[in-house]
């Protein structure tokens, strides 16, 4: 576990670090789009986040690379080499995208692609472990085609969802720090190395999303844009492919005493490839929705709009900031409660945490002069706009009253003073655009 936290926390500090130069390049690299009318922000924000977080996941698995026990992953499997390879041509594609501009069917080609990538490596479904009959391998097509599909419905779900300042990243970490306690538990309470991947990735990436979210937090300084959120994405369906098939229930059942108590007791284990579809089951369904709703009314399904669900929260009256907070109560609540499902004797615990997280959601929702702020142990570690009095400024304040590029600093004033807004950037992005 040591070893993991190392990793992550790492992967953390050089995420945190490097987001700050990098809003300074985007800027001057004019990543910074203008307003549109569908936008929920009200000044051109710098976007290319992914870049900080793809510089983190490199330090993370090079740290891992050099210690004792993650570093012979590197050496007995090719799933960081695939990572690696998917998450870089998803990477380049994102911030092509995020500068120019990258028409939808080619983004799709692109995530078709780095999916292929990963399969030609060895990161593909061989088998699916059935209730009842063990596991039931797979033809190499069929595999190919469920592991390119799952990265596909993945990388679009996270872009779908990365509308408000937080959410993606926010939602992605619940859902990575899900995975992790599964993953974690097949690894170290049943012995089954073959998981140990799908925990280095999910180790990984918190440390992204922790690193990011300080800057990304409303009011938001530097959008993750598509070179995020699509390698956010693409690392949760690598992590749910690397462990699919691998698993042999009977390890499992051997420890248990039977296979009764085994499907009982680790309901997910039997499907590894929905646990994570489930742990992102808000983003998910409301990738369906959005597929639905634009092609009932005759339009494309990757035609942008402002009907989804963190949008229609702003729209009852919720800011921003609780619009944010209500999307991470659920999805932690489906999360965890499904990880919770395969913990033995978890029966009446869980039963509890639901019920503790509904009514720490009810009193949220009932608060409506709630305004979320650093804890005081934690303020001096965070930056102001995060402490009280300027959390209490950025309620207060409608974005109206605020003036344009209100958030930026006088050395970023200065860059685009000489620059311009630099809004080169058409169509395409996930930040803000769905």
């Amino acid at each position: 576990m040591r070893e993991y936290l190392l990793v992550l926390f790492v992967t953390a500090a050089v995420t945190y670090l490097l987001t700050g130069p990098v809003r300074k390049f985007a800027i001057v690299a004019g990543a910074m789009p203008a307003v549109r009318e569908r936008d929920v922000h009200r000044e051109p924000t710098p976007r290319l986040g992914g870049i900080a977080m793809f510089g983190g996941l490199c330090a993370g698995l090079l740290v891992a690379s050099q210690l004792t026990n993650l570093g012979h992953l590197f050496i007995q499997t090719a799933d960081v080499r695939a990572l690696l390879s998917g998450a870089g041509i998803m990477w380049i594609l994102g911030v092509l995208d995020d500068k120019w501009g990258v028409d939808a069917l080619v983004k799709l080609g692109g995530q078709m692609i780095a999916g292929g990538v990963m399969v030609w490596q060895g990161v593909t479904v061989i088998s699916i472990p059935v209730p009842g009959f063990g596991t039931v391998s797979v033809t190499p097509t069929m595999g190919m085609i469920i592991s390119v599909t799952l990265v596909v419905v993945m990388v679009n779900a996270v872009n779908f969802i990365d509308g408000l300042d937080g959410l993606a990243a926010g939602m992605v970490c619940i859902a990575a720090t899900a995975f992790f306690i599964y993953s974690y538990r097949l690894w170290y309470g049943y012995g089954i190395n073959d998981a140990a991947p799908a925990v280095l990735f999910s180790a990984v990436l918190i440390g992204m999303c922790l690193g990011f979210l300080p800057h990304n937090l409303h009011p938001a300084r530097i959008f993750m844009g598509d070179s995020g959120s699509m390698m956010l994405g693409l690392m949760l369906a690598v992590a749910a492919i690397s462990i699919t098939g691998r698993v042999d229930p009977d390890l499992i059942t051997d420890q248990t005493g039977s296979q009764t108590t085994t499907v009982h007791e680790l309901v997910p284990i039997y499907i590894p490839l929905l646990l994570p579809l489930t742990v992102i089951a808000l983003p998910l369904a409301d990738l369906l929705l959005a597929v639905v709703r634009r092609t009932w009314a005759g339009k494309s399904p990757f035609a942008a709009d402002k009907q989804h669900l963190h949008h229609r929260l702003l729209e009852v009256g919720h800011s921003h900031s609780r619009a944010v907070l209500i999307m991470y109560f659920w999805a932690a609540l489906i999360a965890f409660g499904t990880v919770a499902s395969s913990v033995p004797g978890a029966g009446g615990a869980l039963v509890l945490s639901i019920a503790g997280l509904c009514l720490v959601g009810i009193v949220v929702l009932l608060m409506p002069r709630f305004r979320p702020h650093a804890p005081r142990a934690v303020q001096a570690f965070v930056p102001p706009r995060y402490r009280k009095a300027a959390g209490v400024r950025a309620e207060t304040e409608t974005e109206a009253e605020l003036p344009a590029m209100a958030e930026l600093s006088a050395e970023d004033k200065e860059l685009l003073g000489r620059i311009g807004t630099g809004a080169t950037a058409v169509g395409g992005h996930g930040d803000r655009m769905n």
